[in-house]
């Protein structure tokens, strides 16, 4: 499931703290997969997805990381 849709900056960020406490993240940068397929957009980001299961034990993490910006 997505949880997180943004800037590469804030995205890392959140997989650092993800994955601190054990939860294993996706990273789908739609930007680099832009400007390598030869075009780009302002409307793109990027995205950081987490199993379903596991967001009972990432929601603390995420609600934290959210109020920290």
């Amino acid at each position: 499931m997505k949880v997180f849709s943004g800037s590469e900056v804030l995205a890392l960020a959140l997989k650092e703290r993800l994955e601190a406490v054990g939860i294993d993240t996706l990273l789908k940068n739609n930007i680099q997969s832009a400007r390598l397929g030869g075009f780009g957009g302002t409307d793109l980001a990027v995205e950081l997805f987490i199993e379903e299961v596991l967001y009972g034990k990432a929601s603390p993490v995420i609600e934290e990381f959210r109020m920290s910006i």
